[in-house]
Parts: C-alpha cells; sequence; structure tokens
C-alpha cells in the first residue's frame, strides 16, 4: 500500500477520533484540521464545499437553540420521559422510538443525548441491562436523520433522486417507513437474542455492592418558561410548512404538484421558515 495513502488515512482517523474527543460542535473544528492537513501536507485536492448542507443545518440549530432558550426541549424531553415510564417494560421499543421522532422533528441526532439520563433510569428500574435501549435508540436518532423533513441528508439526496423521477413526498414516505420499521426490528432482535436481566451483571452488581448506583428519582417535573409550549408548537409549524412547500413545489411523473414557477428554491425555503421560526 502506498505510504502516503496510509498517512491520509491515518489523519483521517486521528480528526474523527479528536473531534469524538473534544463532542459536540467539536468534530466540526476537527474535520477542519484534518481537510488542512490532507490538502496542504499530503496532497489531496478538497471538494467543492456544500455550502447549502451547512446553511440548513446552521438554520435549523439556530431554531432549535431558540426553542431550547425558550424552554421547548426542557418541555418535549418532559413529554418523552412520561411516555417511557407509561409502558417501562416495553423500554427497548419506546427509547428509540422516542429519539428517533424527535431526530424527525428536529433533523438533528443531538437531542437524544437528553433522553439517556432517563432511558438509563427507566431501564435499571425494570432490572434491564441500559445498554440494550440505550444502543438500539443512540442508532435511531442517527437513522432518523435520513427521513427528517429538515435535515440536510433528506435534502441533498431528494435533489440527487428526483431528477431519477422520485418525487419528494415518496421519497419521505419510503424512508420514515424503512427507517422506523429497521430500528423497531433491531430493538426485537436484541429483546429476544440478548440476555437483558440487569441483575446478573458482575460489574452492576459489584457496583451495587459499593453503593455506587444511584436510586431513581422518578419524573423529573422540571418548571417551564412561560412560552415552552408555545415554542414547540411554533417549531412543529414550521417543520409542517417545510414539508407542505417541499411537496407543493415537488414534480410528480415530471409535473409539478401544485406549484410550477417555483421562485424560493427548497434549500432556501428550509433556510428561511427555520429562520423565522427562531424569530417568533
Amino acid at each position: 500500500m502506498d505510504f502516503v495513502l496510509i498517512l491520509q488515512i491515518i489523519v483521517l482517523l486521528g480528526a474523527i477520533f479528536v473531534g469524538i474527543r473534544l463532542g459536540g460542535i467539536g468534530i466540526g473544528y476537527a474535520g477542519g484540521i484534518g481537510v488542512v492537513i490532507l490538502g496542504l501536507c499530503l496532497g489531496m485536492k478538497p471538494g467543492t464545499i456544500p455550502w447549502d448542507v451547512i446553511l440548513i443545518i446552521m438554520s435549523v440549530i439556530a431554531a432549535i437553540s431558540a426553542m431550547q432558550l425558550a424552554g421547548g426541549l426542557d418541555y418535549l424531553v418532559q413529554i418523552a420521559e412520561r411516555i417511557l415510564r407509561s409502558n417501562p417494560k416495553y423500554i427497548n421499543f419506546l427509547a428509540p422510538t422516542v429519539t428517533y421522532f424527535l431526530t424527525i422533528l428536529a433533523g438533528t441526532g443531538h437531542t437524544a443525548f437528553s433522553m439517556i439520563p432517563v432511558i438509563v433510569e427507566v431501564a435499571k428500574e425494570q432490572n434491564i441491562k441500559p445498554s440494550a435501549p440505550l444502543s438500539i435508540a443512540v442508532v435511531s436518532s442517527q437513522i432518523a436523520i435520513t427521513a427528517s423533513p429538515v435535515s440536510a441528508a433528506v435534502v441533498y439526496m431528494t435533489g440527487v433522486l428526483e431528477p431519477l423521477g422520485w418525487s419528494y413526498p415518496t421519497l419521505i414516505g419510503l424512508w420514515l417507513v424503512t427507517t422506523f420499521a429497521g430500528c423497531m426490528l433491531t430493538a426485537l432482535i436484541i429483546t429476544l437474542f440478548t440476555n437483558l436481566d440487569l441483575s446478573k451483571d458482575p460489574v452492576y452488581k459489584e457496583r451495587l455492592a459499593q453503593g455506587l448506583v444511584k436510586p431513581s428519582t422518578g419524573v423529573q417535573n422540571k418548571e417551564l418558561k412561560p412560552g415552552a409550549k408555545l415554542s414547540v408548537a411554533i417549531f412543529l409549524i414550521g417543520v409542517l410548512l417545510v414539508v407542505l412547500y417541499a411537496t407543493a413545489i415537488s414534480k410528480v411523473g415530471g409535473k409539478p404538484v401544485l406549484i410550477e414557477n417555483v421562485v424560493v428554491p427548497r434549500d432556501a425555503a428550509i433556510m428561511s421558515f427555520m429562520l423565522g421560526v427562531a424569530t417568533f
């Protein structure tokens, strides 16, 4: 194998490792350093920067940040926690379902992080190894990105596939059904073929004996800000408008669904709707 190729792979994996250690937006920071090293030191030519994808991600995150500031994410987490605690025996199915739909609405899997402590607590209450529902929930939150109407991944793929005859509403419908079904099938397989008995886990028993396992605290009824519920409603309306507009300008059988002369393309519409949501 070419020595330069080996160095390029090392830089790639090194940037990913550093980004993961930094966490959050640090992954993007480390990626920039990786591109600089690969381009200036190892002779790789960078591709075209996907500005539309970057701007869509930024606008969606701006809207989510505004909703979080208004208390909307706290409200969503409370709802999700109540869903998990209403049928705790089915945590292996409910956990990925909750994180899946949080990502569908938000367009990013980062919303699932707030659910991790709740999933762990409910699983322990049911004597289920938390690793099972946690692993499915995290994967589910990432898989849902490929079916979220406001995710950059969906916008990009619909742009690629529409010229081949696949309309936006058809693709969204297919991706929603197949990704969710895949997540539930995985949950079923893990539930049927994995030893989930937490009480027999040696590490857990050791930590329990040492008093390192914290007792359950129950539902966290955090006091919500006055505009928390309204902020969630505004965000949901924004997502709905994105879906309706993207459907209206898409083509089925070569003919537009509703709008023929498109003034604002889908990418710009998503950015504008999300920035408008953040404003409200």
